[in-house]
């Protein structure tokens, strides 16, 4: 991840206003850390979250490709990295990573990239959006070069050295929504913030009852994967 220019700005503006949602993600890097203290937020865009993680009590340092956002990080007090070679390998006890993988091309040498900066026992989160079929207007915009499946996704995980602790689908609702907007919302790739809104107070806590009901275990808009490198893995890669 050398400078690169992120082109959906506007949206990741508009997605600050799903607040039920980003909380459900920053309870799920806290989760998936099991108490590390320090984390590496790879590809962290504006900070929302990583302004939310850090509320939760774990010092955050973040990866950002794109010069604005680096200098809106930098503002609001985190070390930033331009790329992900910036980092020392064997440094991190905890990575995370949140709806990023699915904008780089070559997405296995990342995860091996990732792989690599962690200590031996470090702990790695993983959150992408999920399903081709629902690929729209707005992956377009964004710069998405495709969404997961469950099978696919575990197998590179496991590729770059990864063992998974667990790996599931994430808001089995969105699946529903996502296909609408595809059917109605806006051919631009844009998000409104209405829409979003409702979604994220009435509509997201029920996806979430479901997901816990075992819907997880089928489908959902995103997929998440906790992972390790493991413990007697010394050799850098």
């Amino acid at each position: 991840m050398a400078d690169q220019t992120y082109h959906g700005i506007d949206n990741l503006e508009v997605l600050a206003d799903a607040v039920r949602y980003s909380r459900f993600l920053a309870d799920c890097v806290v989760q998936s850390g099991r108490g590390c203290r320090a984390a590496l937020d790879f590809g962290a865009g504006t900070g929302s979250l990583s302004s939310m993680t850090r509320a939760r009590g774990i010092e955050v340092a973040c990866v950002e490709p794109d010069p604005r956002l680096r200098a809106i990080l930098q503002e609001q007090g985190f070390r930033v990295y331009p790329s992900v070679g910036s980092v020392a390998d064997r440094s991190q006890e905890y990575i995370y990573s949140l709806n990023v993988l699915e904008h780089i091309e070559d997405d296995e040498a990342t995860l091996a990239a990732l792989y690599s900066k962690l200590k031996p026992g470090g702990r790695f989160f993983l959150y992408v959006p999920a399903l081709q079929f629902l690929f729209s207007s707005m992956d377009k915009k964004i710069g998405h070069y495709r969404r997961y499946h469950k099978n696919g996704l575990l197998r590179i995980v496991r590729r770059a050295g990864f063992v998974i602790e667990r790996a599931e689908y994430a808001d089995s609702m969105g699946v529903f929504a996502t296909l609408l907007y595809k059917a109605i919302g806006s051919r631009k790739g844009d998000v409104s913030r209405t829409p979003l809104r409702i979604y994220d107070r009435l509509v997201f806590p029920v996806s979430r009852v479901l997901d816990r009901a075992g819907c997880s275990r089928w489908f959902g808009k995103n997929l998440l994967v906790v992972a390790r490198r493991p413990a007697n893995d010394g050799a850098s890669r």
